[in-house]
């Protein structure tokens, strides 16, 4: 059950206008890292779209250990290859779904695209970002959910993460599920796609990269995020020792380090509605 809140009133700050804004978003670019499989080469991608600003997530160098929000370290320190130069927060709130939809949040914002950032919380009930920037916040009372003035208009970065903060604290996997379609055929994915099992516990995983080969076949990297939260990173493929690299099924089990999905778990989001191709 959802317990009674509203969120209070905050100051407004200047907004931040730099692609990567979160502390410590220094690091070469994911692409610059991971060289495609033998005989292929990165699918063609918009220059402006998800899956390019993907390709360029910073990582932290070498290959550190994955810390969890409090500074503690992950007890599993296998399954990872890299570990993405973005801020984890200092709750534990970032966790599977709500890192995919960190990194979305953030690219879209990126892209000034502010009017598409709204995702569900599990109640069903959708959270724009344009209402929380316009000082709404959410009234929560059991399983009910109203929007009200509750706060200035401030349309800062910081709060911006204040907002993603209440949207990861009632949404999850279920909901994430929810706003993305099916992809009909697995072998055709695309970065910024998402694996995700809508359970209770669930599971989500976003495709951070992809790479074909000259008869078609792709092949593709994975991120993730997972419980408690913790740093996301890039996994490692249990099948293939030092390769990060999964390839893409028409069906049957995607094997990742601490989840097994179905390649059919495979869902997109819509295209953002924006003023500019993606």
């Amino acid at each position: 059950m959802l317990a009674l809140s509203v969120i209070g009133i905050t100051a407004a700050a200047p907004p931040v206008t730099s692609p990567h804004p979160w502390p410590d978003a220094v690091g070469a670019p994911l692409e610059a890292r991971f060289a495609p499989p033998a005989a292929c080469a990165p699918i063609p991608v918009a220059p402006r779209s998800f899956a390019a600003w993907l390709r360029r997530l910073p990582l932290h160098p070498g290959r550190p250990p994955v810390r969890l929000f409090d500074g503690r370290l992950k007890d599993n320190q296998e399954a990872h290859e890299a570990v993405v130069a973005i801020d984890v927060g200092k709750r534990d709130l970032q966790q599977c779904a709500d890192a995919v939809i960190r990194l979305r949040a953030e690219w879209l914002w990126a892209r000034g695209c502010e009017e598409a950032i709204a995702f569900h919380f599990t109640s069903g009930d959708l959270a724009r970002w344009m209402a929380w920037r316009a000082g709404q916040r959410p009234w929560i009372d059991g399983s009910r959910v109203r929007w009200v003035l509750g706060a200035v208009a401030d349309p800062s970065y910081t709060s911006f993460r204040r907002y993603l903060e209440t949207v990861f604290t009632y949404a999850g996997s279920a909901s994430l599920a929810g706003e993305l379609r099916p992809v009909s055929d697995p072998r055709q994915v695309e970065g910024g796609d998402v694996f995700v099992h809508a359970g209770h516990p669930g599971h989500a995983v976003v495709v951070v990269d992809v790479a074909a080969n000259g008869v078609g076949q792709r092949f593709f990297l994975l991120a993730q995020s997972y419980m408690p939260a913790q740093e996301i990173h890039v996994l490692r493929n249990p099948a293939h020792v030092g390769s990060p690299w999964y390839a893409a099924a028409a069906s049957g089990e995607l094997v990742t380090p601490e989840w097994t999905f179905r390649y059919t778990e495979l869902r997109r989001f819509e295209p953002p509605t924006c003023d500019e191709p993606p």
